[in-house]
């Protein structure tokens, strides 16, 4: 294929699956639940960090933890005191556990008292490698507080070799000026032209069948290669393929 068809093939993919239909089974789905900007961003934060495995399951998850949080997750994030850890008791997803949770709580509440807010965080950071930078700088701001070691592993770093699939996807919920209504686009500092696509089995693979990555792993340099052709083929909205990738590999649609 050349880069003309391939976007001809893309774009058609993008209008399939870029619509309110793709909501009602995907993560996404939980923070559409909220009206106020804070409870979509911590929301969408919360349910991005524990989107590994089966939809199904990553849902019954989230939909546990928007739970503990009263489903106001704003409010319960600047009241969360020690008191209330008990509330979390018994939360996992995989190897995301209470620990963890705490953490992220106080984290959160640390942020949004000290630092502005996620959004001010990750704008804050923004550099030449685009929203790459800005999930290196907020991952410093996290865990600048006293945390728990094994709990640095559940956000990914650029900086250290880290696709952070889970966050660039968090960030194209938050910052992609979506005109069919899936992504949010509350966030309108970081411009959509600086993400990366949340690069992960089914997208990787897609982008292999056309020629899009050479690279056999999903590593960064795999991520800069794939956002660098998204970006030729669409300069303003690169990550919009996302829909298509995702969409074409769940599908089954290019498979050998």
């Amino acid at each position: 294929m050349v880069d003309a068809e391939i976007k001809d093939y893309l774009d058609e993919k993008v209008r399939q699956y870029n619509s309110p239909a793709f909501i009602e089974n995907d993560p996404i789905s939980i923070p559409h639940r909220y009206h106020k900007k804070e409870d979509i961003e911590i929301s969408s934060f919360l349910t991005a960090t524990i989107s590994w495995g089966k939809r199904s399951m990553i849902l019954k998850s989230a939909d546990k933890l928007m739970t503990i949080l009263g489903d106001s997750p704003y409010d319960f994030v600047l009241s969360y005191n020690s008191n209330q850890k008990k509330a979390l008791d018994g939360f996992v997803h995989r190897t995301f556990n209470a620990i963890d949770l705490d953490f992220f709580l106080r984290a959160l509440q640390n942020i949004y008292m000290q630092h502005g807010g996620l959004e001010k965080v990750f704008e804050t950071h923004l550099g030449q490698n685009g929203a790459l930078d800005s999930i290196s700088g907020f991952k410093q701001v996290f865990f600048s507080i006293d945390h728990p070691a094994r709990t640095t592993k559940h956000v990914g770093d650029p900086a250290k070799g880290s696709v952070a699939k889970r966050i660039n996807m968090m960030l194209r919920w938050l910052c992609r000026q979506d005109q069919s209504g899936v992504d949010f686009g509350i966030w309108k500092n970081i411009p959509p032209s600086k993400l990366s696509c949340p690069l992960d089995v089914h997208s990787g693979n897609v982008a292999r069948a056309l020629g899009l990555i050479s690279r056999k792993q999903n590593d960064l340099k795999a991520l800069q290669e794939l956002d660098n052709k998204l970006r030729f083929l669409d300069p303003n909205d690169p990550v919009k393929y996302d829909f298509a990738l995702f969409g074409v590999g769940e599908s089954g649609e290019l498979n050998p």
